[in-house]
């Protein structure tokens, strides 16, 4: 049976929640001042901007180099980047949504700051320190490893269904993440190497297919950001 032929990964745009938690870090508060559903949270201009810049990248691709499966989050913010990159393309496929590949659920941590989860839940900030951050659970929450098996599933079906296909896959960044763990076989030191570097928005990774596998091409590539000058 024949396999995919490439596979790309970008996290969407900046979120109007990146923001607001950066400045939320910043000055030192326990939370984030955010009434949203993550499912919810919205892009930011900067981040709208960013998802066109993606999707000129791809549409600047030769025709027979183009996505023609993509897959988004279901979360508004990825569904966004989604659109708006496919916009610049004259022969985009539709957007097929997957609950699967929704950002890690954090359950009682949400919207909270780091100095907030310490100050709030010391205990579970020991917790994670024994486990490690892979197999560490917050309440009501995912783990790394309940993430990457929902994720297994989403390639499997990928792979068995778009034989042959070059697939966009638009999410988070422990998407991005953990996909690299996947494809690439890695243990799980060489996961959390991989990600201590921040994943950017709008940032590209690509794998192609090589001798049979899916071989990493680029990681985490924002050139198409830096061209436009929409880094932050």
């Amino acid at each position: 049976m024949r396999s995919i032929e490439w596979l790309a990964m970008a996290r969407h745009g900046e979120s109007t929640a990146n923001v607001a938690g950066q400045e939320a870090e910043a000055n030192g508060l326990h939370a984030v001042d955010l009434a949203l559903r993550d499912a919810d949270v919205p892009l930011s201009r900067l981040g709208r901007e960013q998802a066109t810049a993606l999707g000129r990248r791809l549409a600047a691709l030769p025709r027979d180099e183009r996505p023609t499966v993509v897959l988004s989050s279901p979360y508004l913010r990825a569904r966004e980047t989604a659109r708006l990159a496919l916009d610049q393309l004259p022969d985009a496929p539709p957007i097929v949504l997957d609950e699967r590949l929704r950002d890690r659920e954090v359950g009682v941590l949400y919207l909270l700051t780091q100095r907030g989860i310490e100050a709030r839940y010391p205990e579970e900030v020991e917790r994670k320190r024994r486990l490690g951050k892979f197999y560490y659970r917050p309440p009501t929450g995912e783990s790394w490893a309940d993430v990457a098996l929902r994720l297994r599933s989403v390639l499997a079906d990928v792979e068995r269904e778009h034989p042959g296909g070059r697939v966009l896959v638009v999410a988070h960044d422990a998407i991005v993440v953990l996909t690299r763990y996947i494809v690439e076989r890695l243990s799980e030191e060489e996961l959390l190497d991989v990600e201590r570097t921040l994943v950017a928005n709008c940032s590209l990774t690509i794998w192609a297919r090589e001798e049979g596998e899916l071989r990493l091409v680029t990681f985490n590539d924002t050139e198409h950001l830096k061209d436009a000058g929409l880094t932050p």
